[in-house]
């Protein structure tokens, strides 16, 4: 069973209320389930979001933030644990690391690389965790599509569209993380009837 969970988002404070909503409920459904959250230790946009979800709940927030955003006072400063890098490589390293499972909220170039690189390692089978995409109101339609020419002209197996799942909400989110039971060379989706 899953103890932390890692969260990719957008820091962006200029989206449409209805993701603030989603990543709130996110963080309130962490806290619920006592699970960790761990994510990019920032207070703005998604970020912001879901932490105060988890903090609200009295849930426990793991934040991961490089020094150059930290001058700039963009951290969680409320996080029960602000672990301080030099690298957004290390950052991500240090948030692979420490969680569980993965879930990518709507984001930017930020949160569609944190994305590609946790594919790309469970398509290599170095990483073997539930990764979920979070497609509110289709926001991954294109990235979906993509995905699956990619696999339709041979770039990549098949067997990477069985490496994560795709939730429509925020409530469609945690029983597929639940219900993921990775066997040798494949990962096995499980959805509850």
């Amino acid at each position: 069973m899953p103890k932390s969970l890692c969260v990719y988002c957008s820091s962006s404070d200029r989206l449409e209320s209805k993701y603030y909503t989603a990543a709130t409920q996110v963080g309130e459904e962490l806290a619920r389930r006592q699970w960790t959250l761990v994510y990019g230790g920032g207070k703005t946009g998604l970020m912001g979001a879901v932490a105060r979800g988890v903090k609200s709940g009295g849930g426990r927030v793991v934040g991961v933030i490089p020094e150059f955003m930290k001058v700039r006072e963009l951290e969680f400063t409320e996080a029960d644990e602000l672990i301080s890098v030099l690298t957004m490589r290390e950052r991500k390293l240090v948030m692979e690391t420490r969680a569980d499972a993965f879930l990518a909220l709507p984001g930017g170039w930020g949160t569609l690389e944190e994305l590609l690189e946790i594919l790309t390692l469970a398509h290599l089978e170095v990483l073997q965790k539930p990764i979920v995409i979070l497609n509110q109101d289709g926001y991954y339609d294109d990235l979906l599509r993509l995905c699956e020419r990619i696999v339709r002209e041979k770039f990549m197996h098949a067997t990477i569209q069985g490496k994560y799942a795709v939730a429509r909400t925020v409530a469609e989110v945690f029983p597929l993380i639940e219900n993921w039971s990775q066997q040798p060379g494949d990962a096995k989706w499980f959805q509850t009837k």
